[in-house]
């Protein structure tokens, strides 16, 4: 059996340490000794861009994705975008961009060497505020979801000022996806209490409809469709 070998550490300025593993084809990174992402079974990354951006009909829509990851997410945009399309990536890591674009980047397709993709560097909450009605989708996966945030600051991206910030980020008719490794029944009051509608979705990583999953979590903008036509988004 193969055993997990380091290709290369970080330690960050708040003193946590972020550790590129490999095993055979398989990848993951490690924050703090928890998992944070791995290569294993991307189909839930795939799917919060899928759904995410199902309801995109213009011909340049903007889009942001919080948290690069392993660029299962951003490959699966392009995939489903135009060519004028544009697609903003926000990483808080400059080391995660630089392993996407070197040993990981064969993972999903290069996609960091696609023309439509911006790439920046810092919090995603930040780069959120500064750009009111300026996306039709934002796309986070930032932590391990609600209920598991690795960085402390995005805890707001959750909850009460920080979700109203990225509603009024959106364009009309623009979505907000968050990927979840759990059901967060915190959150979900939380977005009963935004008052937009929003909608759950598990993936499933077995077999349809078992366990395990993890969870896309939808919420419509301010100006968005009719509750019908956002429930049959897919």
């Amino acid at each position: 059996m193969e055993i997990w070998t380091e290709l290369d550490a970080v330690v960050t300025p708040d003193g946590d340490t972020i550790v590129l593993r490999r095993r055979g084809d398989l990848f993951d990174i490690r924050f703090n000794g928890w998992e944070l992402m791995s290569s294993h079974d991307p189909r839930s990354e795939i799917a919060l861009a899928r759904i995410g951006c199902s309801h995109l009909d213009g011909e340049a829509p903007r889009i942001l994705i919080g948290g690069l990851g392993l660029g299962y997410t951003l490959r699966a945009v392009l995939d489903a975008v135009g060519p004028a399309a544009q697609i903003l990536v926000c990483e808080l890591l400059p080391e995660i961009v630089a392993w996407n674009r070197g040993v990981l980047a064969p993972l999903a397709g290069h996609p960091l060497g696609d023309g439509r993709v911006e790439v920046r560097t810092g919090s995603v909450a930040g780069l959120i505020a500064a750009e009111p009605g300026g996306f039709e989708a934002i796309l986070l996966d930032t932590d391990n979801g609600p209920d598991y945030v690795v960085h402390e600051p995005n805890h707001a991206l959750y909850a009460g000022e920080g979700l109203a910030r990225i509603m009024k980020a959106l364009a009309p008719d623009g979505i907000a996806g968050f990927w979840s490794a759990t059901q967060s029944e915190a959150f979900e009051a939380n977005l009963d209490a935004l008052g937009q509608p929003w909608r759950r979705e598990r993936i499933s990583l077995g077999e349809p409809g078992q366990e395990p999953f993890h969870v896309v979590y939808l919420v419509e903008g301010k100006e968005g469709k009719t509750e019908g036509e956002f429930k049959a988004l897919r």
